[in-house]
């Protein structure tokens, strides 16, 4: 019989707790020829959500749970769940219900067709406003521009991933992680299942604009040096229209006798060239910082419990 884990990261979701497990439990007695385990991963949440899974384990033996010490973010909540799984197969689920239950039957029948990634690609996502869309779709489009890797479009975490997808991942510990870009990177054969994305069931979204352009930020520079490569180019750009410049004020100068005026041009070029040094300062910045986290060597995550099947 083979195994299958549904790892589900938990945040602050007791509200949809409630509804998350019944559909679960319907999942598991419709698909009872496969042996299944619900590993949920409590990131240092501060409602009830730990003493609502706990419960939930001692009603159903097919319930793991890990908790961890403190919040670490969900892809660092995904990592810990991924390292302790021991399956044929693994399907990565949020708790909110945006990503229905009942696709992962059709998940399992492309996976034992021979596929070693089933990715849930959106058709349409409801209860999202058009900017998050937007930002969403462009975040996309930049990071399959920025690197050579085929990267998914519209698709999440939601997906299920085989035994040498799993033994992959494991192996890559690095600290700022991009997970979605990892899923592509680690290669294998790929296969996607399209759905409409439903709003979420209850509770609120612990996603901001601000920690959204931060996970942005984090899933290019962790993924891809473009960044370097763009600024460098604009400092070539830079220097040019500056060489130009200078011919110009020269001709008007030397050869036609028109007095140029230096102060406002010289504050313009001043200025615009403290942006542009400020601008290639942060981003080399942002990847030294990154080097600077990943020397230190510290684990990914620390679990203060766990049950595991």
């Amino acid at each position: 019989m083979k195994k299958i884990t549904i790892l589900i990261p938990c945040y602050n979701e007791q509200e949809v707790l409630p509804k998350l497990f019944p559909r679960l439990d319907k999942l598991i007695k419709s698909q009872n020829r496969f042996d299944w385990e619900l590993l949920f991963v409590n990131d240092g949440s501060r409602d009830q959500t730990f003493e609502k899974i706990k419960k939930y384990a001692e009603q159903n033996k097919a319930v793991s749970y890990i908790n961890l010490a403190r919040n670490f973010g969900k892809e660092i909540a995904m990592a810990a769940g991924i390292d302790n799984v021991k399956a044929d197969a693994l399907i990565i689920i949020d708790a909110d219900l945006q990503d229905p239950p009942e696709l992962i039957p059709d998940m399992i029948k492309i996976w034992l067709e021979g596929y070693d990634d089933v990715y849930a690609r959106r058709r349409s996502r409801a209860g999202e406003s058009f900017l998050k869309k937007f930002t969403s779709s462009m975040y996309y489009k930049v990071l399959q521009k920025s690197t050579r890797i085929p990267i998914q479009q519209d698709t999440g975490d939601f997906r299920l991933l085989d035994k040498k997808c799993i033994k992959a991942l494991q192996s890559i510990q690095e600290t700022n992680r991009s997970t979605k870009a990892l899923f592509s990177w680690i290669g294998y054969k790929k296969k996607e299942i399209l759905y409409d994305r439903d709003p979420r069931a209850a509770g609120q979204t612990k996603w901001n604009y601000v920690k959204l352009v931060g996970l942005a930020i984090d899933g290019i520079v962790s993924f891809t040096t473009a960044p370097l490569r763009v600024a460098t180019f604009v400092g070539f750009l830079v220097a040019l229209f500056a060489f130009i410049y200078l011919i110009v004020v020269f001709i008007k100068t030397m050869v036609l006798g028109i007095d140029e005026p230096g102060y406002p041009s010289l504050m313009i070029v001043i200025l615009f060239l403290g942006g542009i040094q400020l601008i290639t300062i942060g981003i080399i910045g942002e990847y030294i910082g990154r080097i600077f986290v990943e020397t230190k060597n510290r684990p990914l995550y620390l679990i203060e419990s766990k049950k595991l099947k």
